[in-house]
C-alpha cells in the first residue's frame, strides 16, 4: 500500500521508508517557530529543564516572530517582547524579527513564507495553531504547545502519532468570484469543526493546482478549524517559482502515491460552489453569502494570516475601486512587505493603497491586529453589539474583542462587497462584467 504525502514526510523525518497511521514515532524537526504570546513560556520551560546556559538544538533553525500584541501599551504584552529579546541575545538565536527595528516583518505565518523558510518535504513545528498554513508548500507543519516547543528547542525532535489523511479534490479552476477562503469554509461546513480531528487534510485536483501560493496558504491555514493536525498541498512548479524568487531552491518534490490509503475522500466541482460565509459563533456554521442579504453589518475587516496577504488585498480592491464603503472598513496588512506592496501593486493602474483610502477604508499597521482581540487597546477591538464581517479565521465569542460581538467570516471579495452595501453581500453583485 502506498503512502499519503503527510506519511511520506513523516517517514523521512523518522528515518524510515514508511509509517502507518496510528503509530507513534520520533521525528527530526527542520524548523521551530514561536512568537510573543507563547515564546516567553517556551523559553522559561527550556531553561528550567535544560539549564539556564543550555544551547538551543540549532540556533539557525529557531525562528522568533513577534506579531500578536506588538502595537499596544499593555505592560505585560510589552514585557513579552523584552523576554524574547533577552533570550535571543543570550542564546544566539539567528532569526529574530523584532518590532521597532528594520528587521520587523509582521504575522509569523506569512513571514515564514515570504522569507523563504518553508521547504517542501520539511517538518515545521510552531507554537501557534495556524502553523498549518505552511502546509501549502508541501511540508508537514503543525501547531504545538509550550512544553513541546521547549523540548524541540533543546533536542530538535518531537514525538507524535502519525495521523490518518483525509483527501479533498477540487475539479476545475475557480470562477472569478471564488477564493480559497470559500473552498475551506465549505469543507469545514460539510465536515464540522471536529470532522478532521487529528487527521491530515490533503488537497488536490486541478482546482488546487490552479491556485497561487498565497491562496494555498489560505486553504491550509484554516484546517485547524476542522480539528486537522495539518493541511497539505503537494509542491509543484508554482512552489518552486515562489521559492526561487526568494533565493531558495526546492530540495525534493514529494507526491502522494496513487495507491495511498485515505481515511476518506471528497470531491468538489469548483464551478458548483458559491461565495460562502461562516456565521457566528463557529467556523462550521456555513451559509452561502447570497442567503444572508438581510444581515446588516457594523464593520468589515480585511487582514490577518488568513486574509492579509497582497493577493487578498488585490481581490478586495477589484471590488472597491472607484467606490465608497458604507460602514467602517479596516485594512490591516499581514507584514511590512505587504504594507509596501500596497503602494506598488495596482488594479487598473491605481495603487491598492490609493483605492482603499479613496474608498474610505482605515489602513492599520502590519500585525495580527484585531484577529484575536488582544489587550484592551489592541487595534480594531470590537465593541458591544457589533456585527463584523472579517477575512480572519475564527469567530468564537470574544475572538475579536467583546464577547457580545457577532463575527462572520468570508473571503476578501465577499467582505469588500459587503463593505459597500453594509450588509452581507455576494460579490457577484459587483463582478457581473
Amino acid at each position: 500500500m502506498g503512502q499519503t504525502l503527510t506519511e511520506k514526510i513523516l517517514a523521512r523525518g523518522a528515518g524510515r521508508e514508511t509509517v502507518t497511521p496510528g503509530e507513534t514515532i520520533w521525528v527530526q524537526a527542520d524548523l521551530l517557530m514561536t512568537h510573543d504570546v507563547f515564546g516567553p513560556e517556551v523559553f522559561r520551560i527550556f531553561e528550567r529543564e535544560f539549564g539556564a546556559n543550555a544551547a538551543a538544538w540549532d540556533r539557525d533553525k529557531v525562528i522568533v516572530i513577534p506579531d500578536h500584541y506588538i502595537f499596544t501599551e499593555d505592560p505585560l504584552a510589552r514585557r513579552n517582547i523584552d523576554v524574547l529579546s533577552g533570550f535571543v541575545e543570550k542564546h544566539g538565536i539567528t532569526h529574530f524579527f523584532k518590532p521597532g527595528t528594520p528587521n520587523y516583518k509582521g504575522v509569523c505565518h506569512v513571514t515564514l513564507a515570504s522569507e523563504g523558510f518553508n521547504q517542501p518535504g520539511g517538518i515545521l513545528f510552531g507554537t501557534d495553531s495556524h502553523t498549518c498554513t505552511s502546509g501549502a508548500f508541501g511540508m508537514f507543519a503543525t501547531g504545538i504547545g509550550n512544553t513541546d516547543g521547549a523540548f524541540i528547542l533543546g533536542t530538535g525532535k518531537q514525538w507524535l502519532k502519525v495521523p490518518e489523511t483525509m483527501r479533498f479534490d477540487f475539479e476545475g479552476p475557480l470562477p472569478p468570484y471564488l477564493m480559497a477562503k470559500d473552498l475551506i469554509l465549505r469543507v469545514i461546513g460539510d465536515i464540522g469543526c471536529d470532522g478532521a480531528a487529528y487527521r491530515a487534510m490533503e488537497f488536490g485536483g486541478d482546482g488546487i493546482v490552479s491556485l497561487s501560493m498565497e491562496e494555498r496558504m489560505t486553504l491550509c491555514n484554516m484546517v485547524i478549524e476542522a480539528g486537522g493536525k495539518n493541511g497539505i498541498v503537494a509542491a509543484d512548479a508554482k512552489t518552486e517559482a515562489y521559492m526561487r524568487e526568494r533565493g531558495k531552491t526546492v530540495r525534493e518534490f514529494l507526491t502522494p502515491d496513487a495507491d495511498a490509503a485515505y481515511h476518506s475522500r471528497r470531491t468538489y466541482v469548483s464551478a458548483d460552489l458559491a461565495p460562502g460565509v461562516a456565521k457566528p459563533h463557529s467556523p462550521d456554521n456555513y451559509a452561502e453569502a447570497r442567503s444572508l442579504g438581510d444581515v446588516t453589518l457594523d464593520r468589515c475587516y480585511i487582514g490577518s494570516c488568513t486574509g492579509g496577504k497582497i493577493e487578498d488585498f488585490t481581490a478586495a480592491a477589484r471590488i472597491l475601486a472607484g467606490r465608497r464603503v458604507a460602514i467602517d472598513t479596516f485594512v490591516v496588512p499581514a507584514t511590512t512587505d505587504v504594507e509596501r506592496a500596497l503602494k506598488t501593486t495596482a488594479v487598473d493602474g491605481v495603487a491598492l493603497l490609493d483605492i482603499f483610502t479613496e474608498a474610505g477604508c482605515r489602513v492599520g499597521p502590519p500585525s495580527c491586529g484585531a484577529c484575536l482581540g488582544g489587550p484592551l487597546d489592541t487595534f480594531g477591538r470590537a465593541t458591544d453589539t457589533q456585527k463584523v464581517l472579517s477575512t480572519t479565521n475564527r469567530n468564537f465569542p470574544g475572538r475579536m474583542g467583546a464577547r457580545s460581538a457577532e463575527v462572520f467570516l468570508a473571503s476578501p471579495l465577499t467582505v469588500a462587497a459587503s463593505a459597500l452595501t453594509g450588509r452581507v453581500t455576494d460579490p457577484r453583485e459587483f463582478l457581473k462584467h
